[in-house]
């Protein structure tokens, strides 16, 4: 009897969960069974807008052959259109700087029954490009003019070695300062040392930003190309008065230096136009000269221009071959503490040199440092003659010019002060 009433509980135990796993399944196939319906009335409910923007077919691609009727595309799937970027954020994003129109950051279903994914998704601003990184650096000499300036001269140089030929070609000028409302306008190009013989450009008449474009031809057949380099261009810009006298309305001196011949093909320089200093030379001569002093660098700078009026030591060296440069002495309570000079202009009482040397001072040594700048003629057997010396410096060594020339250094950092000086013999 125990055994069949244990036989009949596990009967019993079986049909129950054999029912609650048959009913498991059933709700699991009703559930996958519903869902798939579900979806399948979502999707057609997704879809329905859609169809106002379905593109007709397109009937032009099968003009061809107009015997056969055109085919219809097979519908595309659609997608939807993504909102409409917000242009207030967008304004935040970009400071507040206005980009683009609303009506240039998309394109709606009205712009044409032509309209294609391609044209969609193009008018969505995905990202911006900076206009300021991809523009050409902006040319500033025309527009840069420092207070002061008289004028701007353009130019081009360049040498060829196998005809022996300077080429010079005079491009324009700006902001010339005539004497009267009525202008007319010419350059004279000189090759230094010889002022004998110039090149003249054509006058130009009532304008003062004149362009000329010209090219002017020196045979430099007498000048080794060795010694060319020794040479200066000098462009005199007049204006012709009505009695055709010409008047001096500035200069350009362009020392002719190994950069400036360069063998890459012509390259334009620019310079500003100089008053000519119409003042005479003193006894022993004048020079020019730019001093420049750099406080965090700890570094002086002085760049020598030019010489005029020297008086050569004619019984000593004959005037075409006298050899002139300028050494530039560091010092210190008076003791040499550093020299350095030009190359030697040969043949010219005038030598222009643009050669710069630097030194280093320290600011706190200023008040104890001078430079002396002195004119030496060099003969064939490397004597030496003092032509003329100047000293600038402090108020412990100097009076006058010279002073204010160190002084102006010392007020106008980093700024090139350029200064005429009357040479001495005294030491």
């Amino acid at each position: 009897m125990v055994a069949n009433s244990k036989e009949q509980v596990a009967a019993v135990v079986g049909g129950v969960v054999g029912g609650i796993l048959l009913l498991v399944l059933i709700g699991i196939a009703v559930y996958l069974f519903w869902k798939k319906i579900y979806l399948k009335s979502s999707y057609e409910e997704l879809t329905e807008p859609a169809s106002p923007v379905r593109q007709k077919p397109d009937v032009t691609l099968s003009s061809s052959s107009s015997s056969h009727p055109p085919k219809a595309r097979a519908r595309s799937v659609p997608f939807i259109v993504p909102p409409k970027f917000n242009r207030q954020a967008w304004g935040e994003m970009i400071n507040g700087e206005h980009v683009q129109d609303d009506s240039d950051l998309y394109v709606t279903p009205d712009s044409g029954p032509r309209s294609s994914f391609h044209s969609l998704a193009g008018a969505y601003l995905v990202g911006t490009i900076n206009p300021e990184l991809y523009r050409f650096p902006e040319d500033k000499s025309e527009t840069d003019f420092p207070e002061g300036n008289i004028g701007r001269l353009w130019f081009s140089v360049e040498y060829e070695q196998e005809s022996e030929r300077l080429l010079v070609s005079l491009i324009k000028a700006r902001k010339l300062q005539p004497p009267s409302s009525s202008c007319n306008l010419l350059v004279k190009i000189y090759l230094l040392p010889d002022e004998r013989r110039y090149l003249q450009s054509k006058t130009k008449r009532k304008n003062l930003n004149p362009q000329f474009d010209e090219n002017f031809v020196f045979q430099c057949s007498e000048i080794s190309s060795n010694t060319l380099h020794q040479r200066t261009l000098k462009f005199c810009v007049y204006h012709v008065d009505k009695q055709k006298k010409h008047i001096l309305l500035g200069q350009v001196i362009f020392p002719l230096k190994n950069e400036s011949l360069s063998s890459d093909g012509k390259v334009i320089f620019w310079r500003d136009l100089e008053a000519d200093n119409l003042e005479m030379p003193s006894e022993h001569g004048d020079l020019q000269f730019s001093l420049s002093y750099n406080g965090y660098l700890g570094r002086l700078t002085v760049v020598v221009l030019r010489a005029k009026g020297l008086k050569f030591q004619k019984e000593k060296q004959a005037v075409d071959k006298c050899g002139v440069f300028v050494k530039v002495s560091l010092m210190k309570h008076n003791q040499l503490i550093k020299s350095k000079k030009t190359t030697a202009v040969v043949g010219s009482p005038d030598p222009l040199y643009n050669e710069t040397f630097s030194f280093k001072v320290d600011q706190l040594e200023l008040d104890t440092t001078s430079l002396s700048l002195s004119v030496l003629q060099e003969d064939e057997g490397e004597e030496t003659y003092l032509l003329g010396r100047v000293v600038v410096g402090p108020f412990m060594y100097t009076r006058g010019k010279e002073l204010e020339h160190w002084d102006e250094m010392i007020n106008k950092p980093k700024e090139l002060v350029k200064k005429w000086h009357a040479l001495s013999l005294s030491s």
